[in-house]
């Protein structure tokens, strides 16, 4: 965890907080060790979503109909 954690309530379904209290333990780690990972790898996941959708950014839209369309005409569909 960083140098100056931060506290926050976080509500879980009773359910996956059990799983993640049996994950912790089993796992020698503390579920806020778990949800920390958890909601890094999301933001990370995040970042190079924004990364690719910035690089095809300059890339042509193609409507929806035209695709379609153009599937039908070479029997793909």
């Amino acid at each position: 965890m960083g140098a100056n954690p931060k506290r926050a309530t976080v509500y879980f379904d009773s359910e996956l907080h059990r799983a993640l209290r049996l994950k912790a333990a089993e796992m020698d780690r503390t579920l806020s060790d778990l949800v920390n990972e958890a909601v890094q790898l999301s933001l990370a996941d995040d970042a190079e979503d924004l990364a690719a959708f910035k690089q095809r950014s300059r890339e042509a839209n193609l409507p929806f109909e035209d695709v379609v369309k153009d599937l039908k005409r070479r029997g793909k569909i």
